[in-house]
């Protein structure tokens, strides 16, 4: 099967001719659109307080995402929690870690981070035991991270203070698409919250990360393209790859 349409679940990129999406598409004459699937929803306050979680009861605050950053900061305000001076901050990356900056004197607080997985964090939460931690997620959080904190007895609260939910995709034209890439669970979602009647067909799919490939499973999709693995650690590494294999197959017929 020729590829000529190729939907991307994510924003277009900011600088698109720098995007490897755009590589692609150009060496391979192939059409390359960018659609957000979803879209991130803050709780509201009153709907916050229904979990009798107080934020001002934690010593410190894990941050997976920046919007976890955005959403703790905006519901403290809104909930009138004048976050002290003395809260500690553990991000899961360098880079989440700098976004704070947005919110607070950065190198007059207590901020911790990793590497780049939760795993790597994980080492420096353990070295603070005795802190009363809070995990800021959304409505799909991984159960994995709680459980990893259970796990080695970190007292915490998992607080869902914003939610992933399916962006309006009224404008695309699904069916004209050969090959629909998604990178979570939610994309799926979004998917057949769009199109209910959706019949997959000779569509195919590619998904990254092992949660979404389970979804795909779970919707009853076929997989045709999956990263990361060994040889192709990104989505564009493994779409280059599933067209060079398309192009020696078609060229094998002909011999």
């Amino acid at each position: 099967m020729k590829i000529k349409n190729v939907l991307v679940s994510q924003p277009k990129p900011a600088e698109v001719e720098k995007s490897p999406y755009f590589i692609l598409a150009k060496k391979y004459k192939v059409n390359v659109d960018f659609h957000k699937f979803i879209k991130i929803e803050g709780i509201k306050a009153i709907d916050f307080r229904k979990d009798r979680i107080a934020i001002l009861d934690h010593s410190a605050v894990i941050f997976t995402s920046r919007h976890a950053i955005d959403h703790f900061f905006r519901l403290s305000i809104e909930m009138r929690a004048e976050i002290p001076d003395t809260m500690k901050y553990f991000c899961v990356s360098e880079a989440i870690a700098f976004y704070l900056q947005k919110y607070v004197q950065y190198r007059k607080r207590k901020i911790f981070y990793g590497r780049q997985s939760f795993a790597q964090l994980m080492e420096i939460i353990v070295k603070h035991k005795t802190e009363n931690f809070l995990l800021p997620c959304s409505n799909v959080a991984e159960m994995d991270l709680s459980k990893i904190l259970k796990n080695s007895n970190i007292k915490h609260s998992k607080a869902i203070m914003y939610q992933t939910v399916a962006a309006d995709l009224s404008d695309v034209e699904i069916e004209k698409y050969d090959l629909i890439v998604f990178f979570s669970p939610s994309g799926i979602k979004s998917l057949f919250t769009n199109f209910p009647n959706f019949k997959q067909g000779e569509t195919l799919i590619g998904a990254f990360g092992p949660s979404t490939r389970k979804a795909v499973e779970e919707a009853g999709l076929k997989l045709s393209i999956e990263a990361p693995t060994q040889s192709a650690p990104s989505m564009t590494m493994a779409l280059e790859q599933f067209i060079e294999e398309s192009m020696k197959t078609k060229k094998g017929n002909f011999i």
